[in-house]
């Protein structure tokens, strides 16, 4: 990454967390207080902010800040949000979701092929450029790492590619969370979702009406809080444990296990479901963990959209970013053409290429964001199978580009 050249530093911690957590907040605000805002989304409000603060200098593109929330915000929003989750219901959806994520995953790999003949003689080290974004493409950044160490790409390259990779990622977020609002697509896709809002909404702005006051306690904030740190403590253990004890290069189905029982989110989402399903009424009666837990998740949609920096793209990698556009444009060409041949609703079909695009997370703070409540365990459960099999996708396909070259 470029010098620090914002106005303000990187390691101003206090004024940083006042920017992420304020701007959050004037998000959710103008979402539920204006028609234009609830209609546009506190989503998109809170990346394009993030966007132009960034990339006017007033704040860095980097900062130990910004790690944390996606070290512990994002990790503590999880179970939060599952509180509520009925794992019948969460079955049910996982196997359709599933579906279209597989669907979407071609796409990605389609894309990726499609822009390497492309430009395979035109962008230097193109093989392995395309390893480390077909992978973050299935799966999300740990693959993105992953295929770098794999192929030992120099820094150079991989600055440059995450640096496309995260505007393009913003700019897709923006393009994904805007299509429910469009007649075009509401009129081709069926939209369970979207019309359950609309009809339990009494009020013109659906966000205000679906976030209504309700009553909390101080038990309910030290219980929802106090229950989110355990759980994700437990998890992170007990995943860490798993990934320490099963070889990292072993046979196929040890990786595969590893994977599964190793990773983090797989782990946290599995758990906090199961407490769930175990002692249900202890969870129903925590009041407010949707709020606590979709509140984290805008400071979430804050960050995603600080690192998208247009000078950098245009110094550094104007073709990278050319190249992973096609892949995404492909991927949302497919998507979105064989969701609509198996009649998919418009939610999945949007939510399976987010995963893809921009992993769980995305996924999981769009569906929150649009009050597609049913659909986030679904997303974050057959998102993180995209780390597993990004792995594969990206070795396969990078080893094929370099035999190619």
């Amino acid at each position: 990454m470029e010098e620090v050249t914002s106005l303000i530093h990187p390691e101003n911690y206090w004024v940083l967390w006042a920017i992420l957590i304020g701007w959050a907040a004037v998000a959710i605000v103008l979402e539920q207080k204006y028609s234009w805002a609830s209609k546009l989304s506190g989503a998109i409000i809170a990346l394009i902010g993030a966007m132009l603060l960034s990339n006017l200098g007033v704040i860095p593109l980097e900062s130990p800040v910004y790690d944390t929330v996606w070290s512990y915000v994002v990790p503590l929003a999880i179970p939060l949000l599952l509180f509520q989750s009925n794992i019948v219901k969460v079955w049910q959806e996982s196997k359709r979701v599933l579906i279209i994520f597989l669907i979407s995953t071609i796409g990605t790999v389609a894309g990726t092929i499609t822009a390497f003949f492309l430009f395979k003689d035109i962008i230097p080290q193109v093989n392995l450029i395309a390893a480390m974004l077909s992978g973050s493409y299935t799966g999300g950044g740990v693959n993105f790492a992953a295929m770098a160490t794999r192929f030992d790409v120099a820094e150079g390259t991989v600055s440059s590619t995450v640096v496309a990779d995260n505007l393009l990622m913003a700019l897709y977020f923006l393009v994904l969370i805007s299509i429910p609002a469009m007649n075009f697509f509401k009129n081709k896709f069926s939209t369970p979702h979207i019309d359950e809002l609309e009809k339990n909404s009494d009020s013109g702005n659906q966000a205000a009406s679906y976030w209504e006051r309700k009553e909390i306690s101080l038990t309910d904030i030290a219980s929802a809080i106090g229950t989110a740190f355990v759980i994700v403590a437990v998890s992170f253990s007990l995943a860490e444990f798993f990934s320490n004890i099963i070889p990292e290069n072993s046979n196929i189905f040890l990786s595969i296990l590893r994977g599964i029982i190793g990773d983090d989110y797989l782990m946290l989402t599995t758990l906090t479901l199961f407490l769930v399903a175990i002692f249900p009424k202890y969870f129903e009666k925590i009041s407010g963990s949707q709020e606590f837990g979709t509140f984290l998740i805008y400071i979430f949609f804050v960050v995603i959209g600080i690192p998208a920096s247009i000078p950098l793209i245009l110094q550094n990698a104007p073709l990278i970013l050319v190249f992973a556009a096609i892949i995404v444009f492909v991927n949302m060409l497919i998507s979105f053409g064989f969701g609509r041949l198996f009649k998919f609703n418009l939610e999945e079909i949007i939510l399976a290429s987010n995963a893809n695009i921009g992993g769980p997370t995305t996924a999981a703070a769009m569906a929150i964001s649009r009050g597609w409540t049913k659909l986030v365990g679904p997303i974050l459960i057959i998102g993180t199978l995209g780390y597993i099999i990004g792995n594969y996708i990206g070795t396969t396909l990078g080893l094929w580009f370099t035999s190619l070259m």
